[in-house]
């Protein structure tokens, strides 16, 4: 049985574990881990402390497994082909340490590439030999085709061995046109990895569709699990050359035995998944999906009239996160950014994020079930009365 969608807004926000009183639209940082699924959580620390022998060398992989079994269905996949990991950073390094690359091969990635997986680039470069291709993503952007016409460019220009697309641009919020992409990637011969880190949860999945050749997305932003909870996908050309980043017992022995056991560690934050999912059953995927879309574009025009500015993207690239900019004068860069977004913070206790971008402020804010218009409203407000020589 589900919640019913008008339920949505202040009377769950008991459910998390959020402060009282500060107005939280930065979910997409980080997440915020319902209770239900951190009191989940602590019971399989519990039952791992409770015969550390028995749970590390019998139960363990077993319930990796289990826990990949029930994700498959609600990001298009089957299970076999997934790796439950940490975060995507963790299965940027094992594809790219992975591959073969030698001197001239090209890696295609853009100016707004997430910065961990641009570094994890930078570094297999600098130990290969290959080299960085970056392509400009227009921003702010005017549509879908807009940012595959000029991915298509660079395919054109770079003839990379490998084209890292990202799903849903972190700094900028866009959801990008990834089954286009990664077919006109694959056209131009390149192997394909979709980093998706916002996408499972936010939006409607079919990994196996979309052709690429691996797909990494965390789940404990959008799909509500514990922090450290995320799945590498590899598709069927690359899987039996796939090894995690960090090598250990299962080495040489396929995919799973290398993935699931890399070391004593806790993998409560994975085991405990199938309760996250339990929670979005309980409220619906798509009803959550529809609720956070609608309230981002709320909260779009709401912003940009309240400013007389302007959302940094069309509808068909929102998912729940939308870009606004801010009026002139507040300043430019990163330092300023910040300045801003503590003032917010400490201040009005409102938090969000504070991007610089094409030669000034935007706002990143991201909707979830908890959040509410009155919350936009307060943003407006309190952004409006930092005004300089307001």
């Amino acid at each position: 049985m589900t919640t019913a969608p008008s339920a949505f807004g202040t009377d769950l926000r008991p459910l998390f574990c959020l402060e009282d009183g500060p107005v939280h639209l930065n979910h997409g940082s980080y997440g915020a881990t319902p209770r239900a699924v951190l009191e989940a959580q602590r019971d399989w620390r519990d039952r791992m402390e409770a015969e550390p022998s028995r749970f590390m060398e019998f139960e363990f992989r077993p319930a990796l497994r289990a826990a990949a079994a029930r994700l498959a269905p609600y990001i298009g996949a089957k299970a076999d082909d997934l790796a439950m990991v940490e975060n995507p950073t963790q299965a940027v390094n094992a594809i790219l340490r992975s591959l073969d690359l030698k001197p001239g091969d090209r890696i295609l990635i853009n100016d707004q590439t997430y910065g961990a997986v641009r570094n994890t680039v930078r570094f297999v470069c600098a130990m290969t030999g290959a080299e960085i291709a970056e392509w400009t993503l227009p921003f702010p952007a005017e549509s879908p085709q807009q940012a595959l016409d000029a991915f298509e460019a660079a395919l054109a220009a770079s003839n990379p061995r490998l084209a890292i697309i990202d799903h849903v641009t972190s700094p900028t919020a866009l959801a990008l046109p990834a089954e286009a992409m990664t077919a006109s990637a694959r056209d131009a011969g390149a192997l394909v990895l979709v980093d998706g880190a916002h996408a499972p949860g936010m939006m409607g999945l079919d990994i196996e569709a979309l052709g690429a050749d691996w797909y990494t997305g965390t789940c404990h932003k959008w799909l509500f699990a514990a922090k450290g909870c995320a799945f590498l996908w590899a598709g069927p050309r690359v899987i039996d050359r796939l090894h995690p980043a960090v090598i250990s017992h299962g080495y040489l022995n396929g995919f799973h035995e290398e993935f699931d056991w890399v070391g004593t560690r806790d993998g409560s934050a994975q085991h405990s998944l199938p309760a996250a999912l339990d929670f979005v059953d309980r409220f619906g995927v798509e009803a959550i999906r529809t609720h956070n879309h609608a309230l981002a574009m709320a909260a779009g025009r709401r912003l940009s009239a309240a400013w007389g500015t302007e959302m940094g993207q069309p509808e068909s690239m929102v998912g729940s996160m939308v870009m606004v900019r801010l009026p002139d004068g507040y300043g430019t860069g990163f330092e300023t950014a910040r300045d801003l977004r503590l003032r917010l913070l400490r201040e009005d206790r409102i938090q969000t994020r504070v991007n610089p971008l094409a030669g000034g402020l935007y706002v990143r804010v991201s909707s979830q079930i908890y959040n509410h218009i009155g919350e936009i409203d307060a943003l407006a407000d309190a952004v409006l009365a930092k005004r300089p020589n307001a």
